[in-house]
């Protein structure tokens, strides 16, 4: 099939480098270069960079709302495009411009968590699975009728980025078998029992709240674990928060608890264990090599 390809982060590259061997990937859409890093340089996306790596025509408008844009990707003729999390909104024109219109690499098991941080969500929630829904792109947020799902375990140890990397391989394995045989697929609207939505992290929300209980804070650590990671201040300094489990030891909500080895901080029903820690600008360690060069006052408080 004649495919145009839409994404943008990691998470679509699988489904991008399958499609490459599978079918003909016309062109490739994705978001612009950023300035980021060191000397403010100008950053392509990993979709962008397998994309030019194999030769295929990228492209990367501000915008589709316009009609000069729309009619440069009617005149591709593709059979079908591919999204997987692309990051701008797609209008009626372009969800027409195909025999087999847009279709969506959601990753989440629709209609539970419709929305920007579906991964994170489900591990945050305490979710016992998630997957990836190939979906039909509507108008209304991750609203379209369903084409086929695969599920994925979340276990108690589950790290939002390990279920991400799951999903994304998943993803790719779903719209490989959707695309070799899409007339057999009969798209399924979405029921709206279990609709929810998954919001985008606000930053704020990284911070880790010794209020409340510690299965919550450990779910959130996991669900943010690698980024943008849960963290607390101590001395005027931030530390990020990789790894923790729940300990049975009191004391008021923040204090710290340390011994030779290990970093307890008291929460609402017990403490933090934490186990992998990030000081700011220093590299990932365990609470032991961080305690060698470290100290944390006995019964301070953590912020």
């Amino acid at each position: 099939m004649k495919v145009v390809f839409m994404g943008t982060p990691d998470f679509a590259v699988p489904a991008l480098e399958r499609l490459i061997k599978e079918h003909n990937v016309v062109c490739v859409y994705t978001r612009e270069p950023k300035l980021s890093g060191r000397g403010n340089k100008l950053n392509k996306t990993p979709v962008h960079l397998v994309a030019e790596a194999n030769g295929i025509e990228v492209r990367t408008p501000k915008t589709l709302r316009n009609a000069e844009e729309q009619q440069k990707f009617a005149e591709l003729k593709a059979d079908v495009a591919v999204v997987a999390a692309y990051g701008l909104i797609l209008p009626l024109p372009v969800l027409e411009a195909y025999p087999f219109g847009c279709l969506n690499l959601h990753a989440s098991l629709l209609p539970r968590w419709r929305g920007a941080a579906p991964i994170q969500r489900a591990v945050e929630a305490g979710d016992a699975k998630s997957g990836v829904t190939v979906m039909q792109v509507a108008e209304g947020l991750d609203t379209g009728d369903m084409l086929l799902k695969g599920e994925v375990e979340i276990t108690s140890s589950t790290t939002g980025g390990e279920l991400h990397d799951k999903l994304a391989l998943q993803g790719a394995d779903l719209i490989s078998r959707v695309l070799a045989d899409i007339r057999s697929f009969v798209p399924q609207p979405q029921p709206q029992d279990g609709a929810c939505y998954a919001a985008k992290i606000d930053k704020a929300e990284c911070k880790l709240d010794f209020n409340q209980k510690a299965e919550v804070l450990c779910r959130k650590i996991r669900a943010f674990n690698p980024y943008p990671a849960m963290f607390f201040e101590y001395g005027g300094e931030r530390f990020k928060v990789l790894e923790a489990h729940k300990a049975e030891k009191y004391a008021p909500a923040g204090t710290i608890i340390e011994d030779s080895n290990s970093l307890l901080i008291a929460c609402a029903d017990g403490a933090l264990n934490i186990t992998q820690i990030q000081r700011q600008g220093k590299k990932l360690m365990t609470i032991s090599e961080l305690l060698r060069g470290f100290h944390f006052a006995e019964n301070s408080k953590a912020e």
